[in-house]
């Protein structure tokens, strides 16, 4: 059987507006809070996988962002892994450090996420989004929109006109996606690190500055910045120093398929659910990439807790709340927690780990013995077809 890295310790910033705190302080404070939670030293460390996305639009850093940010840290001579792929950038560190563990190439490896997005300029912020797709494709598209393109991120035009189909198809409406908004705020308050801390209900949701139809501002993530962090042991590392904990079962990655019929990120979920050898029946919670409100629900379906189309219902019938069936997104999720896009997919998988060791205090669900964080990132096209350029799920079990 493959080994299952050990997620041995976890530790993240508060996220929100860090203006004036650098990459490599955030990045700091994330680890040094790891490394404590797991009993463990920096010179412990075999190797660090540095998730980041955006440094070389927003801060002009390129290239050796890793080694640039933990200079401050006694990390010695040990080799650092710069990951880049866009908002999926932390989920993928996850996945190439728990191969990396598995292959035997080393014991305790850092994965860290983190990212600065706000600017003093909104501008800047929203090019460094849009450089998470084809920028030559993303310029064509802007000059069809006009002035309105550099008032917001561009993402928005292209998935609301994804947000009318569905609507259009199924039963769901815009208060299914208000009442996800509604819900992730309220899960906010009670996570002490989450970048907004105000419940909002329904009526507000709905009620909030339209960004484009269906969206309202309250259905969409803000600007962040911030970093989370984990420490990953080898079964044989974990053991020599009694340390346990939850277990990374399955991890899966990929891009859009232009070649095959459905949904490409269910094809991901599976096979990370495969590997952990669960179904989606077996998930306590789940961590999902709600950029949006509408994302949230497309998630219910690519993880298989609904049917295609019927996402919608789970809203309904309380299964994604707390207290239902599968809660999800009990951090806040991206549109309350916050979404600096190289942490999201760490802070996932720590927020994860919380519950399954029963210390993730007024937002624990109960009893939970396995989660599953499933991020998209990114935009890859093909002829008039889109779809997100990676998409990983990664499986976490007690």
């Amino acid at each position: 059987m493959t080994e299952k890295p050990i997620i041995a310790g976890v530790g993240s910033t508060r996220f929100g507006n860090h203006l004036e705190t650098s990459l490599g302080d955030l990045a700091s404070e994330a680890i040094e809070a790891a490394l404590s939670d797991a009993g463990l030293e920096a010179n412990d460390l075999d190797c660090a996988f540095a998730s980041n996305s955006v440094a070389g639009v927003i801060t002009g850093q390129e290239a050796v962002r890793g080694q640039v940010s933990f200079k401050k840290l006694p990390l010695g001579g040990i080799p650092v892994f710069n990951v880049e792929n866009a908002c999926a950038s932390g989920s993928t560190a996850v996945h190439l450090a728990t191969n990396y563990l598995r292959g035997g190439a080393a014991d305790v490896a850092l994965v860290v996420g983190y990212e600065k997005m706000v600017h003093e300029d909104k501008s800047v912020s929203f090019h460094a989004l849009e450089t998470c797709s084809d920028i030559q494709e993303m310029a064509e598209i802007k000059a069809g929109l006009g002035p309105v393109a550099a008032k917001r991120s561009v993402f928005m035009d292209l998935y609301a006109q994804k947000v009318q189909k569905y609507l259009d198809s199924t039963g769901a409406t815009q208060r299914h996606l208000a009442q996800i908004a509604a819900k992730n705020s309220a899960n906010g308050t009670r996570n002490p690190l989450a970048q907004f801390q105000k419940a909002n209900d329904t009526e507000a949701v709905l009620e909030s500055r339209e960004i484009v139809a269906p969206l309202t501002l309250l259905m969409c993530s803000g600007l962040s910045d911030g970093a989370a962090a984990l420490i990953l042991l080898s079964q044989k590392f974990a053991k020599s120093r009694k340390i346990s904990g939850p277990v990374i079962a399955g991890s899966a990655i990929a891009s859009e398929s232009f070649e095959t019929d459905g949904s490409q990120m269910r094809r991901v979920s599976e096979a990370a659910y495969a590997e952990a050898g669960i179904t989606p029946q077996d998930i306590d919670l789940a961590e999902v990439h709600d950029a949006t409100s509408p994302g949230e629900l497309f998630a219910y379906e690519d993880l298989g807790l609904a049917g295609e189309g019927e996402g919608w219902k789970l809203v309904e019938d309380g299964t994604v709340f707390t207290g239902g069936r599968c809660p999800v997104n009990p951090s806040g999720g991206l549109l309350s927690r916050g979404h600096p896009i190289g942490a999201t997919g760490v802070a996932q998988v720590c927020e994860i780990a919380q519950h399954l060791r029963g210390i993730a205090g007024e937002r624990q669900v109960e009893g939970a013995q396995i989660g599953i964080a499933h991020c998209l990132g990114g935009q890859a096209s093909f002829g008039t077809t889109s779809g997100a350029a990676a998409m990983a799920a990664t499986v976490v079990t007690a």
